[in-house]
């Protein structure tokens, strides 16, 4: 069983690329997903292919599966999602983690927790690299996502002294591109839909706070690189596109790629969002030999072509709701014999 990865949050954003990569490389690929927040969009072109199977499962629930490897990236990411049913959020990060961690543990796998620049809060330091211990909430409106990934980082490093599981923590940046869910509130998607359907695009705050996006073919491929690293790799590392970017200089980009004459929309700035945010990815070159290389006007123009189909099939943003968990049968969806 040690060639079986299992991809918790495998519907997603991040979750669907890297199954798809997966399968390419050979290997066998189970993806769980409980599809609160994932789409069965991103991985139905999937389903059809050998070595492929879609477990319905919500990771807070335990698991038993004999597996190689885990990829943890089960949980809402975006703060619309999250902040949606943030005791849930919570639970996903530390129950659903400690869950992985021990199956990691009964069954000798690596696994990969998908942690998140959010552990950093507001960040007094700039840019941030892994030693910085960041500036958080506890009861702000996003904590339940900063401090769920937070104390699931501490539960890997305890698995790790404790029980001796091979647990990496890789702290992902903003990731965008294609199938990116419509409706989970993130800048990227936000101002690109805007654009292409004419309305304003609402920019929070004056604009001037920063981001950096990291496009999801270079995000898989850090992960792929960690996990492919020896034991010793552990982390946390960062994984991110260290070119920093205004919010108003993104909107103005997307204008210009979309050719879209929309205006510029202000409104108030949402309590406790960072006013900067950058990694540094030092640790990742040196001990990854990882760097983004997609640049950020070639990833919005995939992205852009990506939403330009979406609404060109559905003729609306609003046919593309988020399935509930109610949406398909619990179990296995579909399964090779193989697996």
């Amino acid at each position: 069983m040690a060639d079986i990865v299992l991809v918790t949050g495998g519907a997603g954003l991040i979750g669907s690329h890297l199954c798809e990569r997966l399968l390419s490389m050979g290997r066998r690929v189970i993806c769980l997903d409980d599809f609160s927040s994932g789409s069965s969009r991103n991985i139905r072109h999937l389903k059809p292919k050998a070595r492929f199977a879609v477990l319905h499962h919500d990771v807070t629930q335990p698991l038993d599966l004999e597996v190689g490897q885990i990829f943890n990236l089960a949980c809402p990411a975006s703060p619309r999602q999250y902040q949606r049913d943030p005791v849930s959020t919570v639970l996903t990060s530390v129950i659903g983690t400690k869950n992985m961690l021990d199956l990691a543990r009964r069954t000798g796998s690596r696994l990969l927790q998908a942690s998140t620049s959010e552990v950093y809060g507001d960040p007094a330091v700039h840019p941030q690299d892994e030693n910085y211990r960041g500036n958080v909430s506890t009861i702000g409106p996003r904590a339940c996502y900063d401090e769920g990934k937070r104390c699931a980082e501490t539960l890997c490093a305890d698995y790790r002294h404790r029980h001796g599981v091979t647990a990496g923590i890789a702290r992902i940046f903003n990731t965008y591109g294609p199938r990116m869910h419509p409706d989970d509130g993130r800048v990227v998607s936000n101002f690109i839909l805007q654009a292409l359907t004419g309305a304003p695009l609402t920019i929070f705050g004056d604009g001037r706070q920063t981001r950096s996006f990291c496009h999801v073919d270079d995000t898989v491929d850090a992960l792929l690189a960690f996990m492919a690293a020896g034991p010793a790799t552990l982390g946390p590392i960062n994984l991110g596109n260290p070119e920093e970017i205004s919010m108003i200089d993104l909107a103005e980009r997307i204008l210009a790629l979309t050719g879209s004459r929309s205006r510029l929309e202000f409104h108030p700035l949402p309590g406790d969002d960072p006013c900067r945010r950058r990694p540094d990815i030092t640790r990742a070159r040196t001990e990854l030999g990882w760097r983004p290389r997609i640049a950020l006007d070639e990833g919005l123009t995939r992205t852009i072509a990506y939403f330009e189909d979406l609404l060109s099939e559905t003729g609306t943003v609003a046919a593309t709701p988020v399935p509930g968990p109610g949406a398909f049968p619990a179990g296995i969806v579909h399964v090779d014999a193989e697996l």
